[in-house]
């Protein structure tokens, strides 16, 4: 292990000046050949811009004219990261009403934050919980085309849309009823609205319409049949110049609307209307957590309130974010799948900056609509984030990961209610930290390292920076690795306490087993499964990496984390060599439950390095029993990277690209980039961003890897430039 750790930054510095003896990669053209375009009204090919904590999504138009048509393919978000809504809390539930006292043999009784199926107040309380607060769909700005004989959606023709990644700028082109439109829809990378520049040979009337929410578990979040639930109050400034107060039960927040030419602005039934008879039209829209009385209220948001302002702003941020972080090209290579794994990580870099580059951890459908009810799920942040430092972008991890620091007292209660140390990170939850009550999610573990993987990216991306490796030189993120560590010490140290205390002593057998928790595979129950294969490699890796941050701040190693890592028990496997999706699962290779789902024993060594648990060639022999048997159509999005990343550490390359592109439905990317899953999930983000973690890994390695692109095979030549390898 001290071999390893001590040759991670030789491992970084060789890994990251890429090809350097060649020509620099061009960007532009990189990013250019794999811009999204659609020439007709395609509900699963709506396009987003957004600033990583708000974002609109548009349809054909080029603004949300048809949110109730495009509800079930991609729907028409406007979400932030402030803005959530509460219904009334009328039994006065408390999260104390939800918990259930479990005895998984260690000695006390622990508290867990359920759901109850019997009614009652148990189970009113945990639904309440679960459903609030959720995230709250700002309002939708789409074309008015009442009282035109259009024939609504099926009226717009000639399509012609592009999503320019280069700059953040959605043009779109098209005809209705009889008039010809050209509209160009930008976000400001800055704050959070949006600006749109219309011209049309005819009159422009639009409509900001607002919803009330659903609460719907996997939804739009919009509700238009309940108009006597909310208001909308217009105040018109000037001609060109109007505010919006919203008031949802509790919830209050503001609009400002500022036109460039003379309009006439009203309001009725929760909808806002502005009508002008200018050809050449544009219109800034601001969204404000409180509500806007002036545009002094906004601050600096209301500086520059122009279009040209803002497309300038977006144009300069989305080529600064291109040209400063890390970048492939694939043209170079003759297989006719490597343009295929481009475009997925060229479309995926965009798409996860918009909708994860956030001050929380995002939702899986990031903001383009609402899953889970618009919360996140922690123990998806890996997938969502490393990435980004990876790719060159450490400031955006940086950004969600300091919402740790709001979360951990309540994580504290987690682990103290529970009889631990530490801290215990929750899985559902939302920018309050408050735990939802799950009878899977509050029993996971796997959620618990990655606060350390990610610190550990942070400071490795910052030592590769002060190392002059070529790496995140201009990305803006000016951490020092000392600063890294100062930071995130705490979380690195509390975290790892809790680790260390949930392992249970094994007396009998002389080891420590992880027990009393629901594998990453979730189809294993909390109540007799006990050391499944990717936590206790997790353990392992993080319980380490701990142990390194220690060293790095001049403390000496602790004695009880060491004791827990000599005697954590080994990876159990069968008579046929192959792993066990948990050492209690004796039957994992004759019961469809264990080898549906995640396979996430294949985690254990891929999305982790090797380490003293793992046999390689066990590993190897699993992964081709699963290749050819696991219940794939069941999988999620990144079960295909951490096959690919499992594979590249076998080194397998072959079987790396194999599962980069596996034909399955979970395995779709659609034209506009997001990862389809299902019916209900047709965003997932987590996908994406495991996409972008495995190209990263199979191009510039990992530790101890040696020869150039490791993961692609030989006759790849696939060029990038700024990765950093996975550890």
């Amino acid at each position: 292990m001290k071999r390893i750790f001590a040759s991670v930054f030789l491992a970084i510095l060789l890994a990251t000046s890429g090809l350097a003896q060649r020509a620099a990669i061009n960007r532009h053209v990189v990013v250019m050949r794999n811009n999204p375009h659609v020439e007709s009204v395609d509900t699963l090919s709506a396009f987003t811009v957004g600033n990583g904590h708000f974002a609109m999504t548009v349809d054909a138009t080029g603004l949300q004219t048809f949110p109730e048509q495009y509800s079930k393919g991609m729907p028409l978000g406007t979400f932030s990261d402030w803005g959530w809504h509460s219904f009334a809390n009328t039994g006065n539930y408390k999260p104390a009403d939800a918990l259930v006292a479990k005895d998984f043999g260690k000695g006390h009784k622990e508290l867990y934050s359920a759901q109850f199926k019997k009614p009652g107040r148990q189970h009113d309380a945990s639904e309440w919980l679960r459903k609030n607060p959720h995230r709250l769909h700002l309002g939708a700005l789409g074309f008015d085309f009442s009282g035109l004989d259009g024939n609504g959606i099926q009226g717009v023709s000639n399509v012609a849309q592009t999503l320019d990644m280069w700059t953040g700028c959605v043009s779109s082109s098209f005809d209705y009823a009889g008039r010809h439109y050209d509209v160009r829809t930008v976000c400001d990378p800055q704050h959070d609205r949006v600006a749109v520049s219309i011209h049309s040979d005819g009159p422009i009337r639009l409509a900001l319409r607002f919803p009330y929410p659903t609460g719907g578990h996997s939804d739009d979040a919009c509700n238009w049949l309940a108009n006597d639930k909310h208001s909308t109050q217009l105040s018109v400034v000037s001609g060109r110049e109007a505010t919006i107060t919203r008031q949802i039960d509790a919830t209050r927040y503001g609009v400002w609307l500022k036109a460039s030419a003379d309009a006439g602005f009203s309001c009725s039934e929760n909808t806002v209307r502005i009508s002008t008879q200018a050809h050449d039209f544009s219109l800034v829209c601001a969204f404000s957590p409180k509500p806007v009385t002036s545009p002094s209220a906004l601050g600096a948001a209301s500086a520059d309130a122009s279009f040209g302002a803002i497309e300038q702003a977006s144009a300069r941020y989305w080529q600064g974010y291109w040209q400063k972080g890390g970048i492939v090209d694939f043209s170079h290579v003759a297989d006719k799948r490597a343009r295929e794994i481009e475009r997925r990580a060229i479309l995926s870099a965009y798409l996860l900056a918009v909708n994860d580059a956030g001050s929380t951890p995002p939702q899986e459908t990031g903001l383009t609509y609402n899953s889970w009810f618009g919360k996140f799920h922690l123990e998806m942040i890996w997938w969502h984030q490393a990435q980004f430092a990876l790719w060159g972008h450490p400031e955006l991890l940086d950004r969600s990961l300091q919402w740790y620091f709001k979360a951990e007292p309540m994580a504290r209660e987690i682990a103290r209610r529970q009889g631990y140390q530490g801290v215990r990170w929750m899985k559902m939850t939302d920018p309050s930290a408050q735990e939802a009550p799950s009878n899977i999610g509050s029993y996971l573990i796997w959620q618990q390292p990655h606060p350390i993987y990610l610190a550990e990216l942070l400071y490795r991306a910052a030592r590769a920076e002060a190392q002059n490796a070529g790496y995140g030189s201009a990305t803006g993120h000016k951490a020092t690795p000392k600063e890294v560590i100062n930071k995130y010490a705490k979380i690195v140290d509390e975290t790892a306490q809790f680790m260390a205390s949930f392992a249970t002593y094994d007396a009998k057998r002389k080891r420590y087993v992880l027990k009393g928790c629901i594998p990453a595979q979730e189809t294993l129950p909390a109540d007799t499964t006990f050391n499944p294969p990717f936590e206790l490699s997790y353990w392992h890796y993080a319980l380490e990496t701990a142990q390194q941050w220690r060293l790095r701040r001049g403390l000496k190693r602790n004695a009880q984390w060491d004791k827990v890592l000599k005697q954590l028990s080994p990876l159990a496997y069968n008579a046929d060599s192959l792993y066990l999706a948990a050492e209690s699962a004796t039957n994992t290779y004759t019961n469809v439950r264990c080898t549906s789902d995640h396979p996430a024993l294949l985690g254990a060594l891929g999305v982790l390095p090797d380490n003293s648990l793992i046999n390689d060639k066990v590993m190897s022999k699993t992964l081709d029993w699963i290749w050819q048997n696991w219940n794939w159509p069941t999988s999620w999005g990144w079960d295909f990277p951490m096959t690919a990343m499992t594979a590249a550490r076998l080194h397998r390359p072959d079987r790396a690209v194999d599962a980069l592109v596996m034909p399955m439905q979970k395995n779709t990317y659609l034209n506009n980039g997001h990862n389809y899953q299902d019916g209900r999930l047709r965003v997932y983000l987590p996908g994406n961003g495991g996409l972008l973690t495995a190209v990263a890994m199979m191009c510039a390695g990992w530790d101890g890897s040696k020869r150039p692109n490791p993961g692609f095979p030989a006759g790849w030549d696939v060029r990038w430039e700024g990765l950093l390898p996975l550890p």
